[in-house]
């Protein structure tokens, strides 16, 4: 890596360490035509999308230190369509959970939405009103097993009904693996998801509030994806929806949490808003 000082969000080498390996894969299935290795080290644009994540700007905006525009945006549209950022983040997750001596894969998801104001420039044929919380954007969907990881994420217009949310994350969840035994829903999701996934083997079970319950009240391992909500407003460029494609706003979930998977499997822990 280049002689720079360092932004928080680079990866130590401990963290590329745990990266390297299927990026370096990848560059060499990915050969240059004239057999130029490029100007750039792929630790560096690595941390170019990670350093958007964290801070929000714009792709004219990164600081002149790093890879610009043209190379990191290359690499970052390559690994989204290819599904490389997600398969550095699914392997990630793997040592995650072996880590907690859990099998690699979850037998229960838990399903949400979050629905999030777009800006201005995303295209309106991918966003909508969210009729229900009075939000103009996008939705994204998680699915996340009991650690809170992400197993599948879904980002649609905002008009999207949960039951089309709910009904693509569980598909994609069964495309990634077949031990998913169950799924936990809040009162949103109904019955078109509990009978699309019985089909495919999977037990929906809509987990209700308690109506004399007043604000905000944890219910019994369905807090896990509220708490990875939370994670994910840590990364700026997450908390709008400035991606024009939907595809590149999942793949910004992907790469946020392979930064908080990187850290937790390396013993590092990331700055907050509220630190000095």
């Amino acid at each position: 890596m280049s002689e720079r000082k360092p932004y928080p969000s680079d990866l130590s080498d401990e963290r590329w360490a745990l990266i390297e390996p299927v990026i370096t894969a990848w560059k060499a299935a990915h050969p240059s035509a004239t057999g130029h290795q490029g100007a750039y080290e792929m630790r560096e644009i690595v941390n170019v999308i990670l350093y958007q994540n964290r801070t929000g700007c714009q792709w004219d905006f990164l600081p002149h230190d790093l890879p610009p525009k043209g190379a990191a945006y290359y690499y970052f549209a390559a690994w989204r369509d290819g599904g490389t950022d997600q398969q550095v983040h699914d392997l990630l997750r793997w040592y995650t959970r072996e880590q907690r001596r859990r099998l690699a894969d979850p037998s229960l998801v838990v399903l949400d939405t979050q629905s999030k104001h777009a800006a201005a420039g995303v295209p309106a044929a991918t966003t909508g009103k969210d009729a229900a919380k009075k939000v103009p954007g996008r939705k994204l969907g998680l699915a996340v097993d009991v650690l809170g990881l992400v197993i599948a994420a879904a980002v649609t217009a905002g008009s999207a009904h949960e039951n089309a949310i709910g009904i693509t994350l569980l598909n994609k969840v069964v495309e990634q693996t077949d031990t998913v035994k169950k799924a936990l829903v809040d009162q949103g999701f109904k019955a078109a998801v509990v009978e699309h996934e019985a089909r495919l083997g999977i037990d929906v079970e809509v987990v209700e509030r308690n109506p004399a319950h007043k604000g905000f009240i944890p219910q019994a391992k369905r807090w896990v994806v509220e708490r990875a909500y939370g994670i994910l407003m840590m990364y700026r460029r997450l908390v709008r929806e400035y991606d024009h494609r939907p595809r590149s706003s999942e793949s910004r979930v992907y790469w946020a949490m392979t930064d908080v998977m990187t850290r937790r499997l390396t013993g590092t822990t990331a700055l907050t808003w509220r630190d000095a």
